[in-house]
């Protein structure tokens, strides 16, 4: 490590001590506490050094909330994510990430802001952030325009570092030197990547509150890319070649009921330790849709934007949906929060159950009758007879566009056939 990272690092640390003083001082929650002439509100190009050396930049605005108060919404690419509200102090901004249960602690430092992205409990590894207000460029550019438009589909395969290899479809779109685009997997896709291309060479990244997301690589004048995925964990190279017709596997026909089941059978807690299960008699002779799912899972919280509105909209035409809650705490205060925000942010009008921690064994425990379970979030269609119609692995959201549309698609009519049955 140079003598810059170090000197950086140690900045960083004394500032993490005096935030985490300041924390436990409990801040009094009024945005209008502010120091001097700063006002937070405005539009704000942050950065995560993920690692020594290697920085992830996002955009962000502060905005009054019509309920009250100040909230910030992250920017990527089309979409506007509402990430959570804005404590301000005599001297620091509290950005609560409530829908991942982290937080943004940072210092003022004039028009300019310090300090760590972590969680709102202060476990965990905390990540160094800063923020400069009024700047709306995310990538900064030396002015080498594109060497060609790269837009299109491409058949990329991410290979991580015990040598496993994952097939995905890289959506892309491009527009002068600006590029927007998603991965496209089994489990679900990367959501909306925003950045941009110089030459040959192009930079994505995305961020809505859980880990920062970084993509770098190259395009070739035949087609081919290659590239990684940048974390703090380490990266993940991936190579691939431009294709239209690139495309994943059924996601109907990878997770499946085992052998001589039907049907799927579970008592599962609701945040209140009500029971709930299929037998009930408020899902007697309905088609019911169950969510496997977790508050910590992007992908989870797209589904959860579709399904919950849909809900309320065909709920009467004899339709429940159960969401099965696989969290990464189970103490009842942790599951009491985790849960109600979740609830609260969607809408959501349907049961919500205690199933578990994420892992695949945990699925396994609660769903015996499922095989081959692969991902978070996975959807089960349920026939009026109680007998499982479809089972849905992963969720292609709103990023991937026709991809999403055709699931909507799909969707829709595998629920009109069932409502139609007798």
């Amino acid at each position: 490590m140079n003598i810059k990272s170090l000197i950086i690092l140690s900045a960083f640390a004394v500032l993490s001590n005096n935030l985490q003083a300041q924390t436990q001082k409990k801040p009094s929650g009024k945005l209008h506490q502010k120091v001097s002439s700063f006002t937070a509100n405005g539009l704000w190009r942050g950065s995560f050094e993920i690692k020594p050396g290697t920085e992830v930049p996002i955009n962000f605005e502060i905005s009054n909330k019509s309920t009250g108060g100040a909230g910030i919404t992250f920017i990527n690419g089309d979409e506007r994510f509402e990430g959570g509200t804005v404590i301000q102090t005599t001297d620091s901004v509290y950005f609560k990430l409530d829908q991942f249960d982290n937080e943004l602690a940072l210092k003022i430092q004039g028009d300019s802001l310090a300090g760590f992205l972590r969680k709102q409990d202060g476990s965990g590894k905390a990540t160094p952030f800063t923020a400069t207000k009024g700047i709306n460029y995310r990538f900064k550019q030396t002015g080498k325009p594109a060497n060609a438009d790269f837009s299109g589909t491409y058949d990329v395969t991410f290979t991580s570092p015990d040598g496993k290899t994952e097939k995905t479809v890289g959506l892309f779109k491009q527009n002068g030197s600006k590029l927007s685009g998603t991965f496209l997997r089994v489990t679900g896709d990367s959501r909306y990547l925003e950045g941009i291309v110089e030459g040959n060479d192009f930079y994505l990244s995305s961020f809505i509150g859980s880990t920062p997301s970084y993509y770098k690589g190259s395009f070739t004048a035949d087609g081919k890319i290659t590239g990684a995925n940048i974390s703090a964990r380490g990266d993940t190279p991936f190579d691939g070649v431009k294709n239209i017709n690139a495309a994943l596997p059924d996601a109907n026909k990878l997770t499946f009921l085992k052998e001589g089941y039907k049907t799927l059978d579970f008592s599962l807690p609701d945040v209140n330790g009500k029971k709930i299960s299929l037998g009930d008699d408020k899902y007697k002779n309905k088609v019911v849709i169950l969510t496997i799912t977790g508050t910590w899972c992007p992908n989870c919280v797209d589904e959860a934007a579709f399904i919950a509105p849909w809900y309320k909209e065909n709920r009467k035409r004899g339709v429940e949906v159960i969401a099965l809650h696989y969290e990464r705490q189970l103490d009842s205060a942790y599951v009491r929060k985790a849960l109600t925000r979740f609830r609260e942010k969607f809408g959501i009008e349907y049961d919500q159950v205690i199933a578990g921690k994420p892992d695949k064994q945990q699925v396994a425990e609660s769903l015996p009758a499922l095989s081959n379970f692969l991902s978070f979030p996975t959807t089960i269609i349920i026939n009026k007879k109680g007998e499982v119609a479809q089972i849905h692995t992963g969720y292609s959201g709103p990023a991937t566009g026709k991809y999403y549309t055709e699931f909507v698609k799909e969707f829709n009519k595998e629920i009109d056939e069932l409502v139609g049955q007798q």
